[in-house]
């Protein structure tokens, strides 16, 4: 319903129980039920949401928060239909500055956010994985430098499109450095040439050379490498540890938020 600005139309829709200003208009605290089902209590300013207050939809979704002319303005919780939930700053209706982004299955976003989506510094967590990323995310993509960081080692490098690219390292707890490269997974490594690869085929870790005490996992101590003067990580054979090449990140994909954001009713109550 288009917002007319009309008192009589305001009158014969909704109902309205409240503070008015000397033109009539809704003004300070006020509690509406609105035409489509939706209804809110909280502040108002010359006849507009505006201040602090509370919004249910009739899908069950709700904002408490701040307001500014009709829009989600300043600090706000929203609790969206699939159970999801972002808490944070709120720019025109739009979840932009430092929030926290809780979804379905348990995950967490803590961070920058821009036009609604990841976007700046902040921290994922995966619930399941018992792992999280910290850095810096690009239009809702994990981009640039970041870490993945699990329960007694870290990867430590530069990211694109939510997969780790290029030169980059294993930490482990223990004081040792794992170094290599991530590339692009060839077509004709494929087992099926005629399988045609996509943005989400899982690039292939490539080791170089390790620094430090030898990592503690069962992989490398099962392999029985060495590592030379050079600090190459080698087996007795001289070849670089193919074990070692199982080192890599279990890297998956951020959840996705609500893409259906409920709107608030834009006509006056």
């Amino acid at each position: 319903m288009d917002d007319s600005g009309s008192e009589d139309e305001q009158i014969t829709v909704g109902h309205y129980e409240g503070g008015r200003n000397e033109g009539g208009q809704r003004h300070g605290m006020g509690k509406a039920q609105l035409p489509n089902g939706d209804s809110y209590s909280g502040e108002y300013e010359n006849g507009k949401r505006h201040g602090k207050g509370t919004y249910r939809f009739k899908d069950g979704a709700r904002y408490d928060g701040q307001y500014q002319q009709n829009k989600k303005h300043g600090q706000g919780t929203f609790y969206y239909p699939d159970g999801s939930k972002y808490e944070g700053s709120w720019v025109e209706d739009l979840r932009e500055g430092q929030g926290v982004y809780t979804y379905p299955n348990g995950d967490t976003y803590d961070g920058e956010w821009l036009d609604n989506i990841r976007h700046g510094r902040g921290t994922y967590h995966y619930l399941h994985m018992e792992s999280k990323y910290v850095g810096m995310w690009v239009k809702g993509h994990m981009e640039t430098s970041g870490e993945y960081i699990y329960s007694n080692y870290k990867y430590k490098g530069n990211f694109l499109h939510n997969v780790p690219t290029g030169d980059g390292k294993f930490v482990f707890d223990i004081g040792c450095e794992l170094l290599g490269e991530y590339q692009a997974t060839n077509k004709d490594e494929t087992e099926d040439e005629n399988v045609e690869q996509d943005s989400t085929t899982a690039p292939k870790w490539i080791p170089k050379c390790i620094t430090g005490p030898t990592p503690s996992t069962p992989a490398l101590e099962a392999s029985g490498e060495l590592t030379d003067q050079s600090g190459e990580l080698k087996e007795e054979s001289g070849e670089v540890a193919e074990d070692s090449r199982e080192l890599a990140v279990d890297f998956e994909d951020a959840a996705e938020e609500d893409k259906i954001t409920p709107k608030e009713e834009e006509a006056e109550e």
